[in-house]
């Protein structure tokens, strides 16, 4: 198998699975309890805190871990709608956040607060004066994604960072996308609250964190025995916790090395790609995107039979978003970038990995050439395009010859 498709998950890596092992068998104990075993846990996942808390620049203390990015996303966001409805009922985001955020945000809508949906444009990447313009005194929170999961494209999150401090208004930030594949700093990115996910960076699924900023008051809006300062109750997830830090701790040591080798691959795809098939175009921003993921659509052809034929050549690529590929609508995030239906489903997402090669990457490019040939051969609405084109040329080129 050709494994491109991590932004939907990745394979947990050797040595996360010898850290997490112990936790399943050895220092299995419950971290709230005080004896031996349950001390033993409690270490693990102190340990695996320090371990996140340091990739992104924060203060151990600061680190909260839930079951994942969705639940990040639901505790910051409605932590402090709730928490702040007393000073306003105002909340901005962009109209190409996850689900997680999006859905929560429609959620509060309909509880008595107003949202406003930044525009992306065709670059995909918010703009700032959108976002000064859309402040009024109102607003409480500010929540943009660091990197896009579909195209790839990085937010100017430390310029709204540094706008919503100005005006006093929290901030958090998306970063499932952007931890281990680019630098994250929570000081430099001026953020008060930072979703995080470990499947993403080579982690186990069911795991994630959430970067609270000290001082910064959430609602309650999980319930529980009050652990992980009564924002994510429920017995810790020991075992991922362990393994999120490992995750953490590895990519911290090869991101620079990553971002290199990854920004070297994601070109040359996109070269091979668009210098081998016939309109071919990159979705997004071509330059301020994350190493490693690209998004192109191609005319003529159904981005699902395109997949389907990649993964009988066992490659394994995607149309989207993995938490909208059972969707039968077109992307959300293509058509924020002004296109239509018909290219939107003829789009095709890619996003490696540090395992893939350059073998692999040429590989990809003749096995999508030639699938978009068949595919497109087989396309009506393609191969009427193509006479239509025809005949126009021979039209100009009998002009031409009238002229001489």
């Amino acid at each position: 198998m050709i494994y491109m498709d991590h932004a939907a998950t990745s394979p947990v890596r050797k040595e996360v699975v010898e850290a997490i092992e112990p936790y399943f068998t050895e220092f299995y104990g419950n971290p709230s309890t005080i004896y031996k075993v349950g001390r033993e846990a409690k270490k693990g996942l102190e340990n695996a805190r320090e371990n996140v808390a340091k990739l992104i620049g924060a203060k151990a203390d600061e680190i909260i871990f839930t079951s994942g990015g969705t639940e990040s996303d639901n505790i910051a966001i409605k932590g402090i709608a709730l928490k702040n409805k007393d000073k306003g009922n105002h909340i901005i985001t962009s109209s190409i956040e996850h689900p997680a955020v999006l859905e929560t945000c429609r959620y509060l809508e309909k509880n008595g607060f107003e949202v406003t949906y930044l525009p992306v444009y065709q670059e995909g990447i918010v703009r700032i004066d959108d976002l000064k313009e859309a402040i009024t005194d109102k607003t409480i929170l500010i929540t943009v994604m660091h990197v896009n999961s579909e195209i790839g494209t990085i937010q100017p999150i430390a310029e709204i960072g540094k706008i919503a401090k100005e005006k006093n208004i929290k901030f958090h930030t998306d970063a499932v996308q952007s931890i281990g594949k680019i630098p994250v700093n929570v000081d430099k990115l001026n953020v008060d609250l930072l979703s995080i996910s470990a499947h993403k960076i080579y982690g186990p699924k069911g795991v994630g964190a959430l970067f609270v900023r000290k001082g910064t008051r959430l609602e309650t809006v999980l319930h529980g025995g009050g652990q992980e300062k009564n924002l994510s109750s429920g017995t810790e997830n020991v075992p991922g916790a362990v393994g999120l830090g490992k995750a953490c701790e590895l990519a911290g040591k090869e991101l620079e090395k990553n971002m290199k080798y990854l920004a070297k691959l994601r070109d040359r795809l996109v070269e091979g790609i668009t210098t081998n098939v016939d309109e071919a175009y990159v979705n997004g921003d071509t330059d301020k995107k994350v190493p490693g993921t690209t998004n192109l659509h191609f005319v003529g052809i159904e981005g699902e039979g395109l997949v389907l034929l990649l993964d009988g050549k066992n490659i394994a690529a995607a149309t989207g978003s993995a938490c909208s590929s059972k969707k039968l609508e077109a992307s959300y995030v293509l058509k924020a970038l002004g296109l239509d239906d018909v290219h939107c489903h003829g789009s095709l997402r890619l996003t490696l990995g540090s395992e893939n090669t350059e073998e692999e990457v040429e590989y990809v490019i003749e096995s999508i050439k030639e699938a978009v040939a068949r595919l497109r051969s087989m396309s009506s609405i393609w191969n009427e395009r193509e006479s239509k084109m025809k005949d126009l040329e021979d039209k100009n080129r009998c002009k031409t010859c009238s002229l001489e």
